[in-house]
């Protein structure tokens, strides 16, 4: 059974997250404080984070950043901040996706299928491939362990910008529009906000590039999108 933990401060509608995902035969747990749910989220085994952004002691954002340093793990932001910046902040954090206020439930679970199904394809793939690992000048990717290097060091990523920067740098100088990348990435039948493509390709340049506004690897092709330099 799969474990979601929701870390919500209205115990309304963490209830009402939570009634929908155990009809689906998730497991839920439930905490309404952000330093507990932080607590709780390092410690427990779960398999996606649903993350509301106004917690007591300590907000969604933070809690985002600290277990995108340690964990992988799939986050969902369900928040009533509304404005461009705060969902670009989310993503920018490192979350899957960003839903706001008033949602329909049944929205909120299929989201959740959506990326634990794309996570777990991606986790999960075993099979042996002689291009398992990329070499572009300093750059190493590993596609079986999902590790990157860059000039012998490790660099950390979340899966979205794992995936992403695999993308690019197996199709090498061809131009793909943000619309594309969102629909080969997040999938067609995720229902989110394709400025989250650029967020992630700035975090993405910003651990790979010396120099993020004269980028060497993946270059913005104005009013097309972006392309990877070999």
């Amino acid at each position: 059974m799969k474990k979601v933990l929701i870390i919500e401060d209205e115990q309304s509608i963490a209830e009402l997250e939570r009634d929908y995902l155990e009809i689906d035969g998730f497991e839920t747990d439930i905490e309404l404080n952000g330093r507990t749910g932080l607590q709780r989220a390092l410690q427990g085994d779960y398999a996606i984070i649903i993350l509301d952004v106004m917690l007591p002691e300590i907000d969604g954002f933070e809690i985002c950043r600290t277990i995108r340093g340690r964990s992988n793990v799939p986050i969902i932001f369900v928040s009533a901040k509304k404005e461009d910046i705060d969902k670009i902040r989310g993503l920018g954090l490192g979350a899957d996706d960003y839903m706001t206020k008033p949602f329909s439930p049944a929205e909120l679970v299929a989201r959740i299928k959506s990326h634990l199904a794309r996570y777990n394809r991606l986790v999960d793939h075993k099979t042996f491939d002689h291009n398992e690992e990329l070499k572009i000048k300093g750059l190493v990717i590993n596609k079986r362990s999902r590790r990157v290097y860059l000039n012998g060091r490790e660099i950390q990523f979340t899966a979205k910008e794992f995936d992403l920067l695999v993308f690019l740098a197996e199709n090498p100088d061809r131009v793909f529009s943000k619309e594309q990348i969102f629909e080969r990435i997040w999938g067609v039948d995720t229902l989110g906000e394709i400025a989250t493509v650029s967020v992630h390709i700035r975090r993405i340049r910003e651990k790979i590039e010396s120099d993020t506004s004269n980028p060497e690897y993946i270059e913005t092709i104005w009013g097309r999108g972006y392309r990877f330099n070999n």
